[in-house]
């Protein structure tokens, strides 16, 4: 079974977003990038099935393929990828920011070509939270989905997803091929050791580009205006519950 897995290349998410003096979006000059965590759990998973781990059966999956859409230096995502136990990666090289539905379609284009029996992907990226790429490849490939996943069985060609939605727990059985996007609790991604890095280093990666696909990346949204969220005020100290309820309706909060 083949398992094909998207990751993006977003800023490390311990590092605080600045937003340019002009507002005309997110500074990201010299500052570290890494592969979006939810796609590392999505890239675990996949190992994992690969290997026997996290209640799959050894050998439930025999190939595990990390696609990315970006620059060129996108690779080094994919590299990540590798290191943690992806077999070979495909770049796709577009410049600029590529929103959902256009990464939707390459991927379409990279799966027609691959003939992948699983995709698993991330179930949003932290840079624009739209939590989208794997609702929209689902239509246009007219896959069953299952979203939010934090647990996953492989048997008879089916998946069981148990995925996390309000108030609780819900089970689905999808068959195969599928799209399933990860939750946090799915599981906690390994660190990649240096011989599975040196490794990495030496595994295959086709680069593409969006056009061999014959998808237009041009953006059909525009952003007019980036502002970071308002400063948090000072909090105040209240003697009695009187003068809390007083507060609290002047603050129109009841």
């Amino acid at each position: 079974m083949k398992v094909l897995v998207p990751v993006k290349r977003v800023l490390d998410y311990n590092l605080k977003v600045r937003v340019r003096p002009d507002g005309s979006g997110v500074d990201l000059s010299n500052l570290k990038m890494s592969i979006n965590p939810f796609d590392e759990i999505a890239i675990e998973e996949a190992v994992r099935m690969k290997e026997g781990g996290g209640g799959h059966k050894a050998g439930a999956a025999t190939e595990v393929v990390a696609v990315s859409i970006g620059p060129d230096q996108a690779q080094e995502t994919i590299r990540n990828a590798l290191a943690i136990g992806a077999d070979r990666g495909i770049l796709v090289k577009a410049d600029g920011e590529v929103e959902p539905l256009a990464v939707a379609k390459i991927l379409k284009a990279v799966i027609d070509a691959e003939k992948p029996d699983l995709v698993i992907l991330g179930k949003q990226a932290i840079d624009d939270d739209s939590n989208a790429t794997g609702q929209m490849l689902a239509a246009l490939l007219d896959w069953p989905q299952a979203t939010f996943a934090s647990k996953i069985v492989l048997h008879d060609n089916k998946a069981t997803v148990t995925r996390e939605v309000d108030g609780g727990l819900q089970t689905l059985n999808v068959d195969l091929p599928a799209i399933v996007t990860t939750d946090l609790r799915l599981n906690e991604p390994r660190y990649a050791s240096l011989p599975n890095i040196m490794k990495a280093k030496k595994k295959p990666i086709d680069v593409k580009t969006a056009t061999d696909f014959g998808v237009d990346t041009t953006p059909r949204l525009k952003a007019t205006k980036t502002t970071e969220p308002p400063k948090r005020s000072g909090g105040i100290k209240v003697k009695t519950a009187d003068e809390l309820v007083g507060k609290l309706k002047e603050a129109g909060v009841i």
